[in-house]
């Protein structure tokens, strides 16, 4: 069996460790500079199966990071996407998808002003403090898991 090294300690066993997926929700108040803000981070590990997201929804911490963006509309949308992803009936039929299409569907290039990022792969033990740990070193401060 394959093993890998960990910071912290001696090697682990492979069969522990989750593959995930992710990417980082991002801002383009100006869609033409292609400038951008990170706003939230959405995890989705196929084989658990799991699939989160954390945002920011705040509108006054929105305001403060966006400048000149409806912070409410904006934290509107991220609601709208936080409910999709955990697959709120009320959201709408994309919530009703299963998770990897409802991942898909978050992820997929849009031209507007709430984007994702290119989707990126890792491992990890706990996909949900994989999550916590994406979101405070792409976006830090309080988001609505």
């Amino acid at each position: 069996m394959l093993a890998m090294s960990t910071p912290a300690g001696p090697p682990t066993p492979m069969a522990h460790w989750v593959a995930y997926d992710f990417a980082v929700l991002r801002v383009v108040p100006h869609v033409h500079l292609g400038v951008f803000t990170p706003v939230g981070v959405v995890v989705h590990a196929r084989t658990v199966p799991y699939l989160d997201i954390r945002v920011l929804t705040e509108p006054a911490e929105l305001a403060a990071r966006v400048p000149g963006v409806d912070a409410e509309l904006l934290a509107h949308y991220l609601e709208a996407y936080r409910r999709t992803v955990v697959g709120d009936p009320a959201a709408g039929p994309v919530a009703l998808a299963p998770p990897s299409e409802r991942f898909h569907w978050i992820t997929a290039p849009r031209s507007d002003v709430l984007q994702s990022s290119p989707v990126h792969e890792g491992v990890c033990e706990d996909p949900a403090r994989a999550l916590d740990a994406l979101f405070a070193a792409y976006v830090g401060g309080r988001g609505r898991a």
